[in-house]
């Protein structure tokens, strides 16, 4: 696994990662390791050149359950969502999760003011 994915796993691990982002984007990728599009998202997501919070959904499902709800954003697998603050500024799921389109929301949201 690449160095910048950081894995995610409990509700606390997620906690501090919001926390130490402070105004910084960051970047959670929801992911499935057994779907074949999850695994074309992951590839896509090696690609993308900043940190990563990956939360794989079959050892972290009350995670990912907690990030649909704090965050107010239905559950897909495979999921992108950038936070800013805190909140969501960005998501996208399946085929729409390209390196390209996630570096674009990072920029964007740290662009925000």
């Amino acid at each position: 696994m690449d160095n910048h994915f950081k894995r995610v796993k409990d509700i606390e691990g997620l906690d501090a990662l919001v926390e130490s982002h402070g105004e910084r984007p960051l970047v959670i990728f929801k992911h499935s390791l057994t779907c074949p599009i999850s695994s074309a998202a992951y590839d896509q997501m090696e690609q993308y050149e900043g940190g990563v919070a990956l939360v794989e959904i079959q050892n972290a499902r009350t995670l990912s359950g907690a990030i649909a709800s704090r965050f107010g954003v239905t559950h897909e697998s495979p999921q992108v969502i950038v936070l800013r603050k805190g909140q969501v500024v960005w998501n996208a799921s399946h085929f729409k999760i390209t390196a390209e389109a996630v570096a674009k929301a990072v920029r964007e949201a740290g662009e925000a003011v």
